[in-house]
């Protein structure tokens, strides 16, 4: 499985490097190979000393930084379940994830402010809650003090590695069961798609918190023997200075990533043409960025299509035809198909229905929702994405929207429910709905139309600032209306595509 493959390569590559992080200062930690595979025995050494066995969960919300990694990879050696937080959430999605989790271990950033996480005192299984500075190295030095040792490794492909939280249409996330037969599956499927080389070098800019990141990016480095060099904040014309000057080989992003370095070049024509992979993927490639980057770069970008619940389903080919607008084809070990949404019948070629995913790379299901898990799959193991395609005759996949109002911004998932929520505690708010409007630099843009209470008066921006106090800041509406009222149907439901013509 993947920590086997991780293991060998620490055991023949000991000298190589591993991982770089790129610090603000412009200095740079090396961590080869042999110091990776040191730092996280030793970090499972102390995961041990706190109580943590199999199937114990361990949640852990800080930024981009190499604690995290060895936390990670720690966690699911000693065959317990990894629970990465976005570093964004406050208290309050804090608080959820945790009681519905029960990690044994909640390891947050000591550098928030002071009583950031009392309210996690007291959960239920919470046994310990510790906070590190990741920005300095007294936590490494005293796990450094721990001894060594030859762990087992996990060998039930069936065994639960991470739980990821992904946002429900009814409002609360629910955590993806990811085993460790789950990520080596993908692992290897992009491996062989992709062309992964022992050489290779990736300029690692995405947050580690969820698949992308994480699996996709990290894993698929450490997997192959390849360098994963980490810039925690991404700055696009820093970005584009190191991939002309510097020794780079693998470039992952998303849409309002590229768009950032598209604009950052400006009139000038860059040939990133020695590049030999840069994908793009979390949401769909406008078909003026997928041009431009030609014009622009010299490079055509490889899109593809993943979800938390699986990874990796479909990529364009890495040695043939990069089509505009399209996902491409399914990835070794995965299928893909085309149903009518109400039947789950199979569709022709050309007709737009709901895409449905199966292989060994999706899920195990949902925490402790046995209901959902139900409702995600068809009778015959097929996962409902609930993303609406078509496919061409020759095997190409083009997305046409999503059948459930999921709103992708900056590549991260928001669906309108969890921010209704919020916005109906606000005093002055009677009704809501929240859409997704086109925006050239973050995909989409959250949109908030809102009906008032009689006698009631609010802004634009107390409504903003109201949502940033009580969720992720990349869930908060970056554009507020007032209406007098909602385009409803004959049950009285919303009619969101109505307020998508008349306000996007």
């Amino acid at each position: 499985m993947f920590l086997d493959t991780l293991a060998h390569n620490i055991t023949t590559n000991p000298d190589k490097p591993a991982l770089e992080l790129l610090a603000d200062d412009g200095s740079t930690e090396i961590i080869t190979y042999s110091e990776l595979g040191n730092r996280t025995t030793r970090t499972a050494q102390y995961l041990k000393s706190l109580g943590v066995i199999e199937g114990d969960r361990v949640a852990v919300q800080l930024p981009k930084c190499m604690p995290f990694i060895y936390l990670h990879l720690a966690t699911v050696q000693l065959g317990a379940i990894f629970l990465p937080l976005n570093p964004a959430y406050p208290l309050s999605e804090l608080s959820y994830f945790v009681n519905d989790a029960e990690p044994r271990v909640f390891i947050g950033d000591a550098t928030k402010p002071a009583g950031t996480y009392g309210g996690l005192n007291g959960i239920n299984g919470l046994d310990h809650l510790i906070t590190l500075d990741p920005n300095t190295s007294v936590w490494l030095g005293e796990v450094e003090k721990l001894e060594s040792y030859n762990p087992t490794l996990p060998t039930d492909p069936d065994q639960i590695a991470m739980m990821l939280y992904t946002s429900g249409t009814t409002s609360r996330p629910k955590g993806a069961q990811i085993t460790h037969g789950n990520l080596t599956t993908n692992i290897e499927g992009l491996h062989e798609a992709w062309g992964w080389q022992n050489d290779d070098v990736i300029l690692h800019v995405l947050p580690i918190f969820h698949v992308h990141g994480l699996i996709v990016a990290l894993h698929g480095a450490l997997h192959t023997g390849a360098t994963a060099v980490m810039m925690p904040k991404f700055d696009a014309d820093t970005v584009l200075d190191l991939l002309q000057t510097k020794r780079f080989t693998v470039f992952m992003g998303v849409p309002t990533i590229h768009r950032r370095l598209y604009n950052a070049a400006g009139d000038k024509t860059i040939d990133l043409s020695h590049m030999r992979l840069m994908t793009s993927g979390s949401d769909r490639l406008p078909d003026d960025l997928f041009f431009g980057y030609q014009k622009t770069f010299n490079y055509i970008l490889l899109e593809r299509y993943g979800m938390t619940e699986t990874g990796m389903n479909l990529s364009n080919p890495y040695q043939a035809e990069r089509r505009v607008g399209s996902v491409g084809m399914p990835l070794p070990g995965v299928s893909a198909r085309i149903v009518n949404p109400e039947t789950d019948e199979p569709l022709p070629d050309g007709e737009v229905g709901e895409v449905q995913i199966k292989g060994a790379h999706v899920c195990k299901g949902y925490w402790r929702q046995p209901e959902k898990t139900a409702e995600a799959f068809t009778e015959d193991s097929w996962l409902r994405t609930g993303d609406m395609g078509v496919r061409a005759e020759d095997g190409y996949f083009t997305l046409k929207g999503r059948a459930k109002d999921l709103i992708i911004t900056g590549g991260l998932n928001v669906y309108p429910p969890e921010v209704e929520l919020v916005l109906m505690e606000h005093p002055a708010v009677a009704a809501c709905a929240v859409i997704g409007c086109p925006d050239p630099e973050w995909g989409e843009q959250i949109t908030a139309a809102l009906i008032l209470k009689d006698g009631q008066t609010t802004t634009e921006d107390e409504i903003i600032t109201f949502c940033r106090e009580h969720l992720a800041s990349y869930k908060a509406p970056r554009r507020v209306l007032f209406v007098e009222s909602f385009p409803q149907n004959a049950l009285g439901k919303i009619q969101k595509a109505k307020l998508r013509e008349t306000f996007c």
